[in-house]
């Protein structure tokens, strides 16, 4: 696929990205070979390839599941500018 002067003049307008004129040509040569990188890995065979998070093997860091700042309530309400009932009031913002 090649781009041309005008696709790179709209994709420019498109990122809301002011590019000169004569900076077009370039641009448009920038987006072919982005283009041409992406047409290259789309040929590399992955079929049975585990996709990864890293390129090192490790675990994510795991933490126990427990509650650890319950029955604070009166305190956290304590911040709210308006608290009711035990929640915090908000104004009606739907009519």
């Amino acid at each position: 696929m090649s781009i041309d002067i005008a696709t790179a003049r709209k994709v420019a307008r498109l990122a809301r990205i002011r590019v000169e004129e004569s900076r077009l040509p370039a641009l448009a040569q920038e987006f072919d070979a982005m283009l041409g990188f992406i047409d290259q890995l789309s040929a590399v065979d992955v079929e049975g390839v585990e996709p990864m998070t890293s390129v090192s093997a490790m675990r994510l860091k795991r933490r126990p599941d427990v509650v650890t700042d319950g029955n604070l309530q009166a305190e956290v309400l304590r911040n709210a500018p308006d608290a009711r009932e035990g929640f915090f009031a908000v104004p009606k913002v739907v009519e």
